[in-house]
């Protein structure tokens, strides 16, 4: 699935959503008009993901979304392949740089695959100058601001916290090759000042499946960002 738009981005995994059913949250982010979908948890079991993956490839298709949608995994080859193989339509995986290569995942899943990259910017500036990044579709930097949801993202070699600023967005905005889709604590407040850094889009996860009403929630950030472009 190479036609896909990182513009509005949801990540998602059960302990994201307070105890809710993640598949309703799901829906409710499709339905607003996000455009990308990431399932991502540290707790879950392989199998658990695995139907997770399946059930929200149904949804898509039930929704008539499979084609517009993308839906990727976080760093588990391993799950995506096994949910492909009992039919589920997953479009490619998410790593790290501490993950398994890029190159291995593209080996696997194919040509067609989407393989998505995430570091913290500074790191990224360098890849993008030095690195090989012809196995790799789009780029995901942060954090913006703190975040529980990933704790160990943006730290330094001493274990601080290093949130990037608008200045160094644009940069990177401006220097990659590929797209960059932009999270770490990203709220409705941020999308105007982000949209005009000239990254192609933002990720989600408590913004969206933490809040009270995450229609509402989803909506209000796919219409700041759709005016804000």
């Amino acid at each position: 699935m190479k036609d896909f738009s990182i513009e509005k981005y949801f990540v998602v995994g059960p302990e994201n959503t307070g105890g809710r059913p993640v598949l309703p949250i799901i829906r409710a982010a499709v339905e607003a008009g996000f455009t990308f979908l990431q399932i991502r948890s540290k707790t879950a079991s392989a199998r658990e993901l695995i139907v997770l993956l399946e059930d929200t490839s149904r949804l898509l298709r039930e929704m008539g979304k499979s084609d517009s949608v993308a839906l990727v995994a976080d760093d588990r080859l391993d799950v995506v392949l096994a949910a492909r193989e009992r039919g589920a339509k997953v479009d490619g995986i998410h790593v790290g740089q501490s993950d398994i290569y890029p190159e291995i995942c593209r080996k696997y899943l194919g040509d067609d695959a989407i393989v998505g990259l995430s570091a913290p910017t500074g790191d990224l500036v360098h890849y993008i100058e030095k690195g090989d990044f012809s196995q790799i579709d789009y780029f995901g930097a942060g954090p913006l601001h703190p975040t529980d949801t990933k704790r160990d993202c943006g730290l330094d070699a001493e274990g601080n916290l290093i949130v990037r600023t608008l200045d160094e967005l644009t940069h990177l905005a401006e220097i990659s090759p590929l797209r960059v889709t932009v999270g770490g604590g990203v709220k409705a407040e941020d999308l105007e000042a982000l949209a005009a850094t000239g990254i192609h889009g933002f990720f989600v996860v408590s913004a969206v499946a933490g809040a009270d009403d995450p229609g509402a929630a989803a909506r209000e950030l796919v219409e700041i960002w759709d005016h804000a472009r």
